[in-house]
């Protein structure tokens, strides 16, 4: 069985997916593929891992770097868990991109070259945002492309973070995965 709870951030409804022990989805109300991993039949319940999950979104929305992770359940294949546990080592307030993952990924596994297009699938189909911070990868170039949430969200939570915008711009055209 799945459990669903909600959350209400300054940028909009949040849902929260669970198996009972561990955070299984976090995603923007709406989003692109907005509970891809959530099974048709769930229930919505108060559960540790959710009050956990909310105490880490009220530290990051208050502006801080939250010290801790709510217990993770990837519901994915191989690859996608290469990637987005390279997400997951991306510090609060940096931003890193698609060709340096796929690069890190590609040394991991003694590659000669992974596709950074192949990168920005396994990002952009992440069930658990802002905890497995997808939104810190950026094109090569500086565009602000592929945000599952949208990139006026993906805007945001990078000045929320205080990420250093100079560099970076919106495409001209929703690049979202």
């Amino acid at each position: 069985m799945q459990y669903t709870a909600h959350y209400a951030s300054p940028l909009g409804g949040i849902t929260l997916g669970s198996d009972g022990q561990a955070l299984t989805g976090l995603w923007f109300d709406g989003q692109k593929y907005f509970a891809d991993t959530l099974e048709r039949e769930h229930e919505e319940r108060e559960l540790s891992v959710f009050r956990e999950t909310k105490r880490w979104l009220d530290i990051y929305f208050s502006g801080k770097a939250p010290d801790f992770t709510p217990e993770l359940e990837l519901m994915c294949s191989e690859f996608r868990r290469a990637v987005w546990q390279v997400l997951l080592t991306i510090p609060y307030g940096h931003i890193m991109s698609y060709g340096e993952i796929a690069g890190r990924i590609a040394s991991e596994q003694g590659l000669e070259h992974m596709s950074a297009q192949a990168v920005g699938g396994a990002v952009g189909h992440n069930a658990i945002s802002l905890i497995i911070p997808c939104h810190r990868v950026v094109g090569g170039n500086g565009s602000l492309t592929g945000y599952a949430g949208g990139i006026d969200k993906k805007i945001w939570l990078l000045q929320h973070e205080g990420v250093d915008m100079g560099g970076l711009f919106r495409p001209g055209h929703s690049t979202a995965p």
